[in-house]
């Protein structure tokens, strides 16, 4: 299987789109209850949301009915049968593979911990980086994935490597028995059938942000300072061309 957003392909009937907006209710849900709103309309959920209500309702239904009609959804309710759903109502260990930059910052964030997700073991080839603790979790050598998988019972694999290694590493996962991967290295990574996948490449992201961007410039053009950086000709090409 070639490797992008994971596909629930018809799990519980759930549309992908719709699973990509449950983390953003649970959000929403879990900021309601620490102000101890009890019930929240299925308007007042999408507001908060940034989506339309009927969207929401078509959301929830896949859970389940679970609204009163005049009244709207229980918080407390519907956050653990959204919970439920992501599978949030016990933990999932985490292994993080490459101990650069951004693996190291990952293994620190101690926001993983509070959503469900420990980060149990990390792994890294730099002999230099073996030994070391981060966060309290020592970092084993990658050819020592498959033991620190079975010891930890790992069920995420996190790639954090550079992208010539990131094919290689997920290989590993895989043949550890790692199901879901949360790719970082800038390359698409081929897994076999029935392992999730979700690509993060933040360059991605940035171009992406970049093309929004470029349409709050007037004329398209890309302020002085940045437009003095480009080779000649290179701006032309790049922002100048706005009449296409």
């Amino acid at each position: 299987m070639r490797a992008g957003d994971a596909d629930t392909g018809g799990y519980n009937s759930i549309p992908a789109a719709a699973v990509a907006r449950l983390p953003v209710y649970r959000r929403v849900l879990l900021e309601l209850l620490s102000t101890r709103t009890t019930t929240v309309s299925s308007t007042r959920l999408a507001t908060l949301a940034g989506v339309n209500a009927a969207k929401v309702r078509k959301d929830l239904s896949y859970l389940g009915s679970f609204g009163i009609r005049g009244v709207g959804y229980n918080v407390e309710h519907l956050l653990y049968e959204v919970s439920r759903e992501l599978g949030l109502t016990h933990d999932w260990p985490v292994l993080i593979a490459g101990l650069g930059n951004l693996g190291s910052a990952l293994a620190n964030y101690g926001g993983f911990l509070e959503r469900g997700f420990p980060v149990r073991a990390l792994v890294d080839a730099d002999p230099a980086k073996v030994g070391r603790e981060i966060a309290g979790v020592p970092v084993r050598h990658v050819d020592e994935l498959e033991e620190v998988t079975s010891e930890n019972r790992i069920a995420i694999g996190i790639v954090a490597t550079p992208a010539t290694a990131a094919q290689d590493v997920a290989e590993r996962m895989i043949s550890a028995g790692i199901g879901s991967i949360l790719n970082f290295a800038p390359v698409v990574v081929n897994t076999a059938a029935g392992v999730s996948v979700r690509n993060v490449d933040l360059a991605v992201e940035l171009q992406v942000l970049s093309f929004y961007q470029r349409r709050h410039v007037p004329g398209g053009h890309l302020p002085g300072a940045l437009e003095d950086l480009l080779e000649p000709g290179l701006t032309q090409a790049r922002v100048g061309q706005t009449g296409r």
